[in-house]
């Protein structure tokens, strides 16, 4: 926004320190190492905040800054991204959608339709993290290019919530960036979520700078550089007093004793307190009144209008011709209540002062501002400005069941929904819910209010969902669209029961066979996330009977697919059995944003590839959904989901590091969702685990606490299980009593639901290392169990992890075979941490110092630290040396380099060999093996 020369340039009075905060912040931005800072400015109506800022775009200018001005506007509130646009869009307004695409990047489509750059394309909209971090990105970026770039926020206050919060949040960054960010509030006016402006510390030592009132002498100036140095100490007295130092008072009287000509003497005095009341309030009212009723009705255009008014829009609010407004604008513009256009005539109409503005609006008889509203939004829709702009003033307006009414709030809020603005949709919605719609269209307006209201308020979601469900209409998508809608929020919230069984109650009602069908998917998706299922085994039954007989040849067809298996991993089918399904779900595309559906299913389906030993393939899928989420801008609890997961596979790859990496940002996004949440108990479970595999112990415990991990049960299934995690830190602490009775509370939560997978759970194994001590013969029956079940499902790293357990519970001579086993096993399998731990135990076992230095450098590659440092000092005890390096494990062979590149050429000379060591040392299976050699191949040998 360029800077406007409609007014001479005023002199501040008392102001140095301020300015002196401003130029310091100047200085450092534009001077050697340039850096930024935030100075907020604070102060009731009329202190000469607009003043100052004017002051600091006008410095900022003169150092050569690029200026991003914004000005948030009593009556814009309601407009989602009003002051985002006013900062960004002139930077990048004019130019062709190839321009803008190349540069916005992949940000496009995301911030593209809030700045009102583009219209929102279809699809899902992003969620409202997600668009934060994009305004972040354009931010950045803008900075970063334009440097030295001033941000100037006036009526920080006014600034609508989606903005604000946005700002607040980013402000934090200015100092690492060449950019001065400048705000200035009323602070009795300034909304809880930009408390930041508040907070932030400070250049000048404190956060924010309060303007204090201008001094009796300050006052004193002003008015004798206005009507003359012969203004004598009572008059001057006097005007400091009626106006009690506010500097706009002040400005505004000394123009009228001006305009009165009046004798600036103490005679005179007594006649200000009557001056500076005409100035305010009724008395304004009245000096306008004494323009004309069509300058009146102008004035009270402008006033319901807001900032930046076109003349031509505010005349036909108003009802005049061009000539009247044109008079109506020189009119107010003499009389100090409108500004602009001035030398920019497309800039629009401005208020002289914001307390002019809500004077004026206040003003207006109630049933008349309510129909200037309504003349105001059809004015704005015919003047091409779109529904979002008409709603704000239709939000102001009585229900009187209009259709046309509704027709546009529904556009705006399909538009605002689009552009990650569901608050503002929602605020839309409800309205045109009393505006009345029609009966044929109420159960629609309630399902979009419904889904609008999903991720700020999931309580009211469900009320409109089930108040549309009960409104007469014969639309079947509709209902469809509705009943899976409420089912996925009041998973969301934690009932998964009730959600099964409002999909349950509407299937046998469901004439449609494909119709019914998605109604059954959506069931069976939240059955297997409810950890208490009632029936599980039933309905594992007829879910297999389903699926089996499924094709695969629509979506929801291979969603059913793709939770069959899931299932069949949980009860421990046989790998192959899991893999097939699994490859007939994933097919040949399998979207993770699709506007549609949930997630979930894709995820099960990467996921089942990771327990059945195919972490490669995981890794690409989980790679692709992740991509498809940064590209949609679900940047909340979808982006946290894929990083806690990706966590998980390199965890069980033995990539520990890697997994922690990714386990903490996790975490760091689902903490912005909310705690409590599901993808909260992912993130701890998974960061959890892979501490206590690092060694970490107390500081695994320590996030334990902090997060409440083992206070409670989620109510939806979560992996790894938060109880099972919270037993195994129990056990690393050496408190096997408490272990014990958090796993037999596991036992009694999974075995009746089927799970028997150790893979998955190991809780078998867990509860018998907690029992050894005192029952060894119930701790290796557990144990003996837990390796029936893995050599069921067929995973290697799954049997071996049971082995190298039953070894420890095991009688002294059965211990070594049931090692080697569990070697041999592993080293076949991508668990480089289960190896290392195996190895570890079968050369303590034999007092081997080859196998020892094997583990040491296996848990060292694995950034197993505590494996590490125990492996090592059982290698020094048996007089063996540490290695310095590494064991080249990671090294193929000749014969096994010939044999992987066969069979990536599916040549049958590779066919039937056992390739499982080169997967292991190229951390790949099957599906990646090629990617992996390329790597191989420009690796240093």
């Amino acid at each position: 926004m360029t800077e406007r020369r409609t007014r001479r340039r005023r002199r501040m009075f008392e102001r140095e320190a301020e300015i002196a905060s401003v130029n310091e912040a100047l200085d450092q931005l534009t001077g050697p190492g340039a850096g930024g800072t935030l100075l907020a400015f604070s102060g009731p109506a009329g202190l000469g905040k607009t003043t100052l800022l004017a002051e600091v775009r006008r410095r900022a200018i003169v150092r050569s800054c690029t200026l991003l001005a914004a000005r948030g506007g009593e009556q814009e509130q309601s407009q989602p991204f009003h002051v985002a646009r006013q900062l960004i869009q002139p930077q990048l307004a004019g130019r062709s959608e190839a321009e803008l695409r190349a540069a916005l990047g992949s940000w496009y489509a995301i911030v593209g339709p809030a700045l009102g750059l583009c219209a929102p394309e279809q699809g899902a909209p992003p969620d409202p993290q997600g668009l934060r971090d994009g305004l972040d990105w354009v931010l950045t970026h803008l900075t970063v290019q334009r440097a030295p770039v001033a941000l100037v926020l006036d009526d920080a206050h006014w600034a609508d919530p989606e903005s604000l919060s946005w700002l607040a949040a980013f402000a934090p960054r200015a100092e690492h960036l060449p950019l001065l960010l400048v705000v200035a509030y009323r602070p009795e006016e300034l909304p809880a979520h930009a408390e930041a402006f508040r907070t932030l510390p400070g250049r000048a030592g404190h956060r924010p700078l309060a303007l204090a009132p201008l001094t009796e002498a300050a006052v004193s100036t002003l008015v004798r550089e206005a009507v003359g140095v012969h203004a004598d100490d009572a008059f001057c007295r006097e005007a400091w007093a009626v106006t009690t130092g506010n500097p706009f008072e002040a400005v505004e009287l000394t123009a009228k004793v001006r305009d009165k000509g009046l004798a600036p003497t103490s005679v005179s005095a007594p006649l200000l307190r009557d001056l500076a009341a005409a100035q305010r309030g009724s008395g304004l009212i009245a000096r306008l009144e004494r323009l004309g009723p069509s300058t009146v009705r102008f004035a009270w255009a402008c006033a319901v209008l807001g900032t930046a008014i076109p003349q031509e829009l505010a005349a036909r609010v108003a009802g005049i011709g061009p000539e009247e407004a044109a008079d109506a604008t020189g009119r107010l513009r003499e009389a100090r209540i409108l500004s602009g256009p001035g030398e920019e005539p497309d800039a629009g109409l401005e208020f002289v002062h914001p307390l002019i503005a809500t004077a004026l609006y206040r003003a207006i008889p109630d049933a008349l501002r309510v129909a200037l509203h309504g003349q105001a939004a059809v004015a704005v829709v015919d003047a091409g400005l779109g529904a979002s702009a008409a709603a704000r003033h239709l939000l102001e307006t009585h229900p009187e069941n209009d259709p046309w009414v509704v027709r546009t709030l529904r556009g705006a809020a399909a538009e605002n929904l689009r552009a990650g603005a569901p608050e503002a949709a929602r605020r839309q919605l409800a309205r045109a819910l009393r505006e009345p719609p029609g009966f044929d269209e109420r159960a629609a307006v309630l399902y979009e209010l419904g889904c609008a209201s999903l991720l700020t308020e999931p309580a009211n979601t469900v009320n409109h969902l089930r108040a549309a469900l009960a409104e007469p209409f014969d639309d079947p998508a509709l209902r469809q669209g509705i009943l899976i809608r409420l089912a996925q929020v009041l998973a969301h919230s934690d009932r998964l029961a009730e959600a099964s069984d409002s999909l349950a109650r509407e299937i046998p009602h469901t004439p449609d066979v494909r119709a019914r069908l998605r109604l059954q998917s959506e069931q069976f998706m939240w059955d297997a996330f409810d950890a208490v299922e009632p029936d599980s085994p039933a309905r594992s039954r007829r879910l297999a009977r389903l699926a089996d007989r499924l094709t695969g040849r629509d979506l929801t067809e291979r969603y059913i697919i793709g939770l069959r298996a899931w299932d069949a991993c949980l009860r421990g089918e046989p790998v192959d059995v899991v893999l097939h399904h699994a490859v007939r779900a994933l097919g040949t595309e399998f979207s993770w944003a699709h506007e549609d559906r949930g997630f979930e299913v894709p995820v099960l389906a990467a996921m089942v590839h990771m327990y059945a030993d195919r972490p490669g393939r995981a890794e690409e899928l989980f790679e692709a959904g992740t991509a498809e989420f940064e590209r949609q801008g679900w940047r909340g609890a979808h982006l946290s989901f894929a990083y806690s997961l990706r966590a998980y596979i390199r965890y069980r790859r033995g990539r520990l590091a890697e997994a922690e990496e990714l386990a903490r940002a996790g975490l760091r996004l689902a903490e912005r969702v909310g705690r409590g949440t599901p993808v909260h108990w992912y993130s701890i479970a998974i960061l959890a685990t892979t501490l206590l595999a690092r060694g970490r112990v107390d500081e695994a415990w320590e996030l334990a606490r902090e997060h409440a991990l083992g206070e409670s049960v989620p109510a939806a299934v979560v992996f790894p299980d938060p109880q099972t995690v919270y037993a195994e830190l129990l056990l690393a602490r050496g408190q096997t009593k408490a272990a014990a009775a958090e796993l037999e509370a596991v036992d009694r939560r999974l075995s009746p639901r089927g799970i028997q997978n150790p893979s998955w759970c190991p809780w078998q194994l867990h509860l018998a290392r907690a029992v050894a001590a005192e029952d060894p013969a119930r701790a290796r029956a557990l144990a003996a169990d837990a390796v029936r079940r893995a050599r069921a499902f067929g995973a290697p790293s799954g049997i071996g992890q049971a082995l190298r357990v039953a070894a420890e519970v095991a009688a002294p001579d059965e211990r070594v075979a049931l090692l080697t086993e569990a070697v041999e096993l592993l080293s076949a399998s991508p668990a480089g941490y289960g190896l290392a731990c195996a190895l570890a135990a079968l050369g303590t076992e034999l007092g081997d110092a080859e196998l020892l230095a094997r583990a040491v450098v296996t848990a060292r590659e694995c950034g197993a630290d505590g494996l590490v440092a125990s492996a090592t000092e059982a290698l020094l005890g048996l007089g063996g040396s540490v290695p310095c390096g590494a064991i080249r494990e990671d090294r193929l062979t000749g014969e096994e380099l010939r044999m992987a590149e066969l069979a990536v050429r599916d040549d049958p000379a590779a066919q039937g060999r056992d390739l499982s060591p080169v997967y292991r040392k190229l951390g790949t299976d099957r599906s990646g093996l090629a990617d992996a050699l390329e790597t191989f191949a420009r690796s240093p040998r």
